[in-house]
Parts: C-alpha cells; sequence; structure tokens
C-alpha cells in the first residue's frame, strides 16, 4: 500500500507515520510539495503521488489567530481538504482526515454524537467543518475522524505548556468549565493505523458503511483544571522540581480569549467501538503514557 500522510512533523502525523511504515511505503511530502493553501497544486501533486489511501492530518490549528486570518484557515480547513477529496473521489482513493470536537457549540449536555447538529462558535471551527462537509459533497470513499484536546509529549499543547508553567510559576489558574477528554496523538495514531492496518484490503467498503464520520478520543472525561491537576501530580510523582503550589479553579468568563471555546467538548465513542472495534484508553491511561515521555525528553535534552 502506497501512503500519502500530511503533516508528518505535526503530533498526530508525526505518531502515526512509524507505525504506517510497518505495512507499506509512507509518502511525506514537505509543505513546499503540498501546500494546503495552495489548492490548486494538490491535484498535479497527488497524480504524482499516486497514492492508494491519503491520510490529512495537516491543518490550521492556531484557534484565536484564525479569528484574524479567516481566509488562510479556510483555505487550509476547508478548501484545500476539498482539493484532496475531489481527486480521491475520481480516483477513488480512500482518504482518511481530521476534525474537531470545535464543530459543535458546546451547549449540549450529552457526549456528542457523529450526528449531532453542528454550530462552531469560532472561525477555526467553521473552517473545520466547511472542510467535512466539503469532503463529503465530493462523494469518494473517506472517514472523517473527530478529534479533541490533542497532546504530546512534543509540539506545542496543553501539557508541555503546564509543565513549563508549572516550573516557573507558585499559582496556576485553569478553566473549569469547559469539560472533554484530553487525547494523546499516540493514541489516535493507534486507533487509525488499527483501522487501516486490519481493513487493508476494503477501505472504501468500510468507509461508506459507516456513514464517513467516527469520533475518536480518550475515554472519559474531565475540564481543563482536571486535567492541569493531573499533569502537575503526574510531573511530582515522576520527580519533577516544580514551582507550583496552587492550581486555582476559574471560569471561563475570567480567561476571556480571542476564539469561544465549546463548554461540553465530550465526544461520543460508540461507533468507534461497535463498527470499527477500536477502544480507546482513558484520558488518564494515555497520560501516564505521555509523562513517561515527556519526562524521558526533558532528561535527554538536560543531559545534552
Amino acid at each position: 500500500m502506497r501512503i500519502v500522510l500530511t503533516g508528518s512533523n505535526g503530533q498526530v502525523g508525526g505518531a502515526l507515520r512509524p507505525l504506517l511504515e510497518k505495512s507499506g511505503t509512507v509518502v511525506v511530502p514537505s509543505r513546499a510539495e503540498f501546500d494546503l493553501s495552495k489548492p490548486v497544486t494538490l491535484a498535479g501533486a497527488l497524480e504524482a503521488f499516486k497514492p492508494d489511501l491519503i491520510i490529512n492530518p495537516a491543518a490550521y490549528t492556531a484557534v484565536d489567530r484564525a479569528e484574524d486570518e479567516s481566509e488562510l484557515a479556510f483555505l487550509v480547513n476547508a478548501t484545500g481538504p476539498a482539493a484532496i477529496a475531489t481527486w480521491s473521489a475520481r480516483h477513488r482513493v480512500p482518504l482518511i482526515h481530521f476534525s474537531t470536537d470545535y464543530v459543535f457549540d458546546g451547549s449540549n449536555d450529552r457526549p456528542w454524537r457523529e450526528d449531532s447538529p453542528t454550530g462552531p462558535l469560532s472561525v477555526y471551527g467553521a473552517s473545520k467543518l466547511a472542510g467535512d462537509l466539503a469532503i463529503g459533497a465530493a462523494g469518494g470513499p473517506h472517514l472523517i475522524a473527530r478529534t479533541s484536546w490533542v497532546y504530546a509529549a512534543s509540539g506545542a499543547n496543553f501539557l508541555r505548556s503546564i509543565a513549563r508553567l508549572a516550573g516557573e510559576r507558585e499559582e496556576l489558574r485553569i478553566v473549569a468549565d469547559q469539560v472533554g477528554a484530553p487525547t494523546t496523538a499516540s493514541a489516535i495514531a493507534d486507533a487509525v493505523a488499527g483501522i487501516v492496518l486490519s481493513n487493508a484490503s476494503n477501505l472504501e467498503g468500510l468507509f461508506v458503511r459507516n456513514a464517513g464520520v467516527v469520533n475518536l478520543a480518550c475515554a472519559g472525561e474531565t475540564s481543563w483544571y482536571g486535567f492541569a491537576t493531573a499533569i502537575v501530580a503526574g510531573l511530582r510523582s515522576r520527580g519533577a522540581k516544580l514551582a507550583v503550589k496552587t492550581i486555582t479553579p476559574i471560569a471561563t468568563a475570567d480567561f476571556p480569549t480571542r476564539a469561544r471555546r465549546p463548554s461540553n467538548s465530550r465526544l461520543d465513542l460508540s461507533r468507534l467501538r461497535d463498527r470499527f472495534g477500536v477502544t480507546t484508553p482513558t484520558w488518564q491511561q494515555a497520560l501516564s503514557s505521555e509523562l513517561d515521555s515527556l519526562v524521558a525528553l526533558q532528561r535527554e535534552q538536560a543531559a545534552c
């Protein structure tokens, strides 16, 4: 199998690459070779790559900056994926694309299902939803994996930010009224690679049968405050020297951001389990593994 994997330097793409390389040839184009902000160039690039499967984790993810860069956000998150999906449909090449809990408005008091009404609160969320809809409209074999609160031991994310701030400040003030499931890039990669490798001979049929969308997150739920508290406790148990003494829960209103975030980002994982046979780890289990990786990385860097 010849797989085109975008965004291989990102969190999800970076976690996927070594897993996919076990089963086939993985083409990892640079941004210059495959630039989602230049949609007219993408079909020609795909013709040259000749993939059997396209996996697209690449995205514009600067949630607050997107409020001022809406044109770029929509190019990368909607128009670019639409061009990929059009090529995919024409050649019947399966496409796996990644979406976000930000397509929902957060008002529901239950976990969001794949068919729940959407209502993004931000430009970022609107641009991702536009990409989802364009991929569906193209009519090709596709799977859109909706994720939430993605992080990893490397890169720019909540885990890394809390680890840094906990080493610098005595008090952390963290939002406690937004709820979701922190999800590691490795948990996402394990699930996607498992789906691909187990169904390599009939991905098209699998995607068509399952309505093209699946929620993919770690199990369980917490708030950003709960997540931060668990990170600090986990770092301390691994011997990290931290300055933080107090973690204070605050309301969203006390921490204004340029873009609005959904208060409920919980995702219903029934379809992932029942139709794809995938059960993800709890967010606590995934965090423990990622903290091990983070501490090992920090020690390696300190030794250099």
